[in-house]
């Protein structure tokens, strides 16, 4: 009998994996839950229509590389970030981000009542100078400065998780804390126990494992971690001449790499950041 070839399971940490495991229709159930333990509130109704699908098809992606953007009961938006490599203007671009969605929600003349909220999720595998001394989880709004509690709005709600905080939480029920574990490492300890009680993040983990056993995943997913680690190689060296034309590059040769494996257009735009004029230039190259 042939053996069986043992799947390596990706990581969910890695864009990509990230994206085709919360952000794809059919996740609706595994992202509701996250959802729901990152904000603290129950979700009736969660719809991910707008996001690509690196497995089957790209749609028109107007909000960032590989974010997840979820409607929640029709009327809150919320866009998920994961980011791994620190760009060190990480909290003025969630609020580049927030601003875009908010100001998309209306068009010339019509009234502002139907603005609705947007909540921005960013998930780092970084500790941010910005939130130093907080816990692995923090939420944010504009507060009034003196007495500290009247909100001024609520249309406005960034939530901060930074995964190398979670070692010093070791909450015993922490179901927010099992999920960034599972992100973290989900072969660890705390996960399997965690499964037992959260199917949720049992299906989770049986979705990475198929998601993992996915040839064309795991192309995009080698290239895609490359092109991470070229990015922080040059990010570490602290360099501040060159240091943009050397992640131009970096990109660049990644893109070349991709269309030899012959990964449509599309998607080689998303994991570069490359424009689609960029890409047929490279295309072009003798």
């Amino acid at each position: 009998m042939e053996k069986r070839k043992e799947i390596k399971i990706l990581s969910p940490k890695l864009d990509v994996v990230f994206g085709a495991l919360f952000g794809e229709k059919g996740s609706e159930q595994i992202t509701k839950k996250f959802l729901e333990k990152i904000l603290d509130k129950k979700i009736g109704e969660i719809n991910l229509d707008q996001n690509v699908i690196l497995r089957k098809e790209f749609k028109e992606d107007k909000f960032g590389i590989l974010d997840i953007l979820a409607k929640i009961e029709q009327k809150e938006q919320c866009n998920i970030e994961l980011q791994i490599v620190d760009r060190k203007n990480i909290i003025e671009r969630i609020l580049y981000y927030w601003s875009r969605l908010y100001s998309r929600q209306i068009k010339e003349g019509e009234n502002y009542k139907i603005l609705g909220k947007i909540i921005i999720i960013l998930i780092t595998d970084y500790e941010i100078n910005e939130t130093k001394g907080l816990e692995y989880h923090s939420s944010w709004k504009i507060i009034e400065e003196k007495i500290r509690k009247k909100v001024l709005t609520d249309k406005l709600e960034i939530h901060i998780i930074e995964i190398p905080k979670i070692k010093e939480q070791e909450k015993e029920e922490d179901e927010l804390l099992d999920w960034i574990y599972f992100l973290e490492d989900p072969n660890s300890e705390r996960v399997e126990k965690g499964m037992k009680k959260n199917k949720e993040l049992k299906e989770a983990k049986e979705k990475l494992i198929q998601i993992s056993a996915d040839e064309r995943m795991q192309r995009i997913a080698d290239l895609r971690q490359k092109a991470i680690m070229d990015e922080k190689a040059i990010y570490d060296k602290g360099l501040d001449v060159g240091i943009e034309q050397g992640i131009e590059d970096n990109k660049k040769e990644i893109a070349r790499k991709m269309l030899k494996e012959n990964i449509e257009v599309d998607i080689i735009e998303k994991v570069t950041d490359l424009s689609k004029e960029e890409i047929a230039r490279i295309k072009q190259e003798k």
